[in-house]
C-alpha cells in the first residue's frame, strides 16, 4: 500500500509510508533561465532608452532652458573655459546664458543617447548569435557572482560569547572489556554507514545504500544540503572519528549554501541542521558551525510572518514565502513542528546577542498559554491565520511528541530556572496520564491517541521516546511523584521492548495495537516496517542512566545485533519493509537520523555516564547535545551586547 509522497516526516518524524525509491520526490523542479530572459532584458533596456530620450531631451521649439522658477539653474559641467562658475561638477548660469552653447549641449546629449542606443542594439545582436549553452553559461556566471556577494554579506563576524562550562566531551571509556567491545562494534557500524555515504552519496541529503547513490525527501526541498553530514557530525566527534569529522567540516565550510531556491520543512531543518551545527560548534569550538547556524536561522525567520506568529510548516529559503502542508487539518500548523524550536532558538539568541529568536519562540508559548485546551490536552493542529485549534486529535507520537519533550527540556536547559515551561509540562503530562495512558489486558502500559472524543488503542514507534522523557522529568515533578514517573518510564520501555521481541527480526514495527487478543503487534501491512528509528533505544539509554538496570544494555545489544544482521548491506544500512517476515525486503534508504540518533544513543548506552552527563547537556529531539545555560536569567544572553 502506498500513501501520498508529500507526507512530511513531522513531529519527531511522521512515517514516510511509501517505502519505494519514488516515495520522496523532489518537491518541485528548479526553474531555468533561457534566452527569453536575455531578450526581455534587451527589450526593457530599449524601452528605457526611448523613454529617456522622450522625457529628458529639451524641446527646441520652446524655451532653450528648463524654467524651474529659479534665478539660476544647474547644468552638468562640460567646459568651464567660456564663463560661468564651476561648482562641484556643475555650472551655474544666469538667465542671460549663451543660447549657442545651450544648442551644443542639447546636440551632445542627443548624440550620446543615439550612441548608447546603437551600442545596446549591437550587444543584443551579439547575444543572439551565441548558442544556448553560451548564454546559459553567462547567466550562471552572473548568478555565481551574486551568490558570492551574498556570502560576503552573510559572513559578518559574530560577537564573542563566553562558552558555557563544557564537561564530558572526551570521555566515557568503559572499564569492562565486554562493554568496551560492544561499544567498539557500534563505532564500527557508524564508520560503515559514514564511509558508504562518503563514497556514494557525498553532498546529497541521504544515501540509497543498495542503489549506491544519493537520496532526498521533500522535507529538504530540491537541493543537496548534505543533511547526513550535518546530522552525523556530533556522533563522529564523540566517537573519536576525527578524520571523518574534519571531512564533514570541510564540506560544510565550502559547500553548505542556504541561498537556494528550495522549499524546506522549518521543523526538520531546525532540529537536524541548526541543532546539528550548534552541537558541532559547542563540541569542537569551530566558528564555521556557529556562523552557518546563524545564516540558516535567518532564512527560517520569514516563516513566522503569519497573522498569529505561529510559523508556517515550510519556507522557501530564497524567497521567504511560507505555507503549510495541504493535508494538515485545513492548512493548520502542527504542534510538534512549531513547538519544537525553543532549544535551538534560545541558543541562537545566546550566541548572537540578538533577542529575535528567543522572542519568536516565547511568543508561541504565550499564545498557547492563553488558549483553552479540551480536557487539558493540546490538539495537534493550530491554524496560523485564525489562532484556533484544528481537528481535536491529540498524540504523544507523531504530530505532538516533541512539543512535550521541549517543554521539559526548556526547563532543564535553563538550569531549571524556566519554571513556566516546567508548569506547562506538568499540566500536559497530568492530562495525558488521565486520558491517554492505559494498561492492556495483558498488563502492558501504552499511550493511545485521542481522536474526536475517543481513545484509539494504538501506539507508534515514535511514541516510545516518552519512556525516556518521563524518566528525565521525574526529578522535579509535582507532589513528590519522582518514583511514579520513573516507574512509568520503565513500563513504557518494557512495552516498547515487547513490540520488538514479538517480531521475527527483533526490530520494532512503525505502530502496534492493543485490541482484543492483539497486543504490541502491528496489524496493518503499512505499519510493519522499520526505518532505522531511534526512539526505543533512546528510552533504553535514559532508563540506563537513571537506574543502571543491566536489562537496558541487554535490550540495546539485542537491537544492535538485529540492525547489524537485517539492516546492514554492503553499501550502508537500510530500513526493512516487514519486521514479521524472515526474508524482508529493503526500503533502500539510510536515514540521516540513523547516524544522528540511533547509533549515538547505542554508543552512549555502552559508555560511562561521564560522557555527555545529563546535568550539563540537554539533547534536542534529533539527539544533538546542547549545553545547559547556567545563567541567573536565561532570557538574557551571556553575551554582554545582549544584556
Amino acid at each position: 500500500m502506498t500513501t501520498p509522497a508529500l507526507l512530511p516526516l513531522s513531529g519527531r518524524r511522521l512515517p514516510p509510508l511509501n517505502l519505494g525509491a519514488s516515495a520522496f520526490p523532489h518537491h518541485r523542479a528548479t526553474l531555468r533561465l533561457s534566452e527569453k530572459f536575455i531578450l526581455l532584458l534587451i527589450l526593457s533596456a530599449f524601452i528605457t532608452l526611448c523613454f529617456g530620450a522622450f522625457f529628458f531631451l529639451p524641446d527646441s521649439s520652446k524655451h532653450k532652458r528648463f524654467d524651474l522658477g529659479l534665478e539660476d539653474v544647474l547644468i552638468p559641467h562640460v567646459d568651464t573655459s567660456k564663463g560661468g562658475k564651476n561648482l562641484g561638477g556643475f555650472l551655474i548660469h544666469g538667465q542671460g546664458h549663451d543660447e549657442h552653447r545651450h544648442r551644443e549641449e542639447e546636440e551632445r546629449l542627443r548624440n550620446k543617447i543615439r550612441a548608447d542606443h546603437e551600442k545596446a542594439l549591437e550587444e543584443a545582436k551579439e547575444k543572439l548569435k551565441k548558442s544556448r549553452d553560451e548564454i546559459q553559461a553567462e547567466i550562471q556566471t552572473e548568478k555565481n557572482k551574486v551568490v558570492q556577494e551574498l556570502k560576503k554579506k552573510d559572513s559578518k563576524p559574530l560577537p564573542p560569547v563566553p562558552l558555557p562550562n563544557l564537561i564530558g566531551i572526551n570521555s566515557g571509556e568503559p572499564a569492562d572489556p565486554d562493554i568496551r567491545e560492544k561499544r567498539n562494534k557500534i563505532k564500527e557500524m557508524m564508520k560503515h554507514a559514514w564511509d558508504n555515504y562518503r563514497q556514494y552519496g557525498w553532498g546529497h541529503n541521504e544515501l540509497k545504500p543498495i542503489a549506491r547513490k544519493g537520496h532526498s525527501t521533500n522535507i529538504f526541498g530540491n537541493s543537496q544540503m548534505g543533511a547526513t553530514i550535518v546530522d552525523a557530525l556530533d556522533t563522529l566527534y564523540i566517537m573519536g572519528l576525527h578524520d571523518e569529522f574534519r571531512e564533514g567540516q570541510e564540506w560544510i565550510d565550502k559547500n553548505l549554501d542556504f541561498s537556494v531556491n528550495s522549499e524546506v520543512s522549518v521543523f526538520e531543518v531546525n532540529i537536524r541542521f541548526i541543532g546539528g551545527l550548534l552541537a558541532a560548534y559547542y563540541l569542537s569550538g569551530q566558528e564555521v558551525f556557529k556562523i552557518k547556524a546563524v545564516q540558516l536561522a535567518g532564512k527560517l525567520l520569514p516563516a513566522f510572518n503569519t497573522p498569529t506568529g505561529i510559523p508556517w510548516a515550510m519556507v522557501n529559503l530564497k524567497s521567504g514565502v511560507g505555507r503549510n502542508w495541504g493535508w494538515a487539518s485545513a492548512g493548520s500548523s502542527i504542534l510538534a513542528e512549531f513547538g519544537t524550536l525553543h532549544m535551538e532558538f534560545v541558543h541562537l539568541s545566546y550566541l548572537t546577542g540578538d533577542p529575535i529568536y528567543y522572542n519568536k519562540v516565547m511568543h508561541i508559548r504565550k499564545l498557547l498559554q492563553k488558549m483553552d485546551r479540551p480536557n487539558g490536552l493540546y490538539p495537534n493542529y493550530l491554524n496560523p491565520r485564525t489562532g484556533r485549534w484544528g481537528q481535536h486529535h491529540t498524540s504523544v507520537g507523531g504530530l505532538g511528541d516533541s512539543f512535550y519533550e521541549y517543554l521539559l527540556k526548556a526547563w532543564l536547559m535553563s538550569d531549571k530556572m524556566d519554571t513556566e515551561a516546567r508548569k506547562m509540562y506538568d499540566d500536559a503530562i497530568e492530562a495525558i496520564e488521565k486520558h491517554l495512558i492505559r494498561k492492556s489486558n495483558g498488563g502492558l502500559t501504552f499511550i493511545g491517541e485521542w481522536k474526536n472524543g475517543h481513545l484509539e488503542r494504538k501506539m507508534g514507534h515514535l511514541t516510545c521516546f516518552a519512556g525516556g522523557m518521563f524518566a528525565l522529568g521525574a526529578d522535579g515533578s509535582r507532589d513528590d511523584k519522582a518514583g511514579h514517573y520513573l516507574q512509568l518510564g520503565a513500563e513504557i520501555a518494557h512495552t516498547c521492548h515487547e513490540s520488538y521481541d514479538r517480531t521475527t527480526l527483533k526490530l520494532g514495527p512503525e505502530a502496534f495495537k492493543f485490541d482484543g487478543g492483539v497486543e504490541a503487534v502491528a496489524v496493518r501491512q503499512n505499519e510493519k516496517y522499520y526505518i532505522l528509528r531511534p526512539e526505543v533505544i533512546e528510552t533504553y539509554w535514559y532508563m540506563w542512566r537513571f537506574t543502571h538496570d543491566p536489562k537496558y544494555r541487554q535490550w540495546g545489544w539485542e537491537a544492535t545485533q538485529a540492525i547489524d544482521k537485517y539492516c546492514r548491506v554492503s553499501g550502508g544500512f537500510s530500513g526493512v519493509k516487514d519486521v514479521y517476515s524472515s526474508s524482508p525486503t529493503y526500503d533502500d534508504v539510510q536515514q540521516s537520523f540513523f547516524l544522528a540518533e540511533t547509533l549515538k544513543y547505542l554508543y552512549l548506552l555502552f559508555s560511562n555516564d561521564d560522557l555527555l552527563p545529563l546535568d550539563n547537556w540537554v539533547f534536542n529531539t534529533e539527539a544533538h547535545p546542547l549545553p545547559v545555560l547556567h545563567l541567573a536569567n536565561t532570557t538574557l544572553s551571556g553575551n554582554p551586547a545582549y544584556r
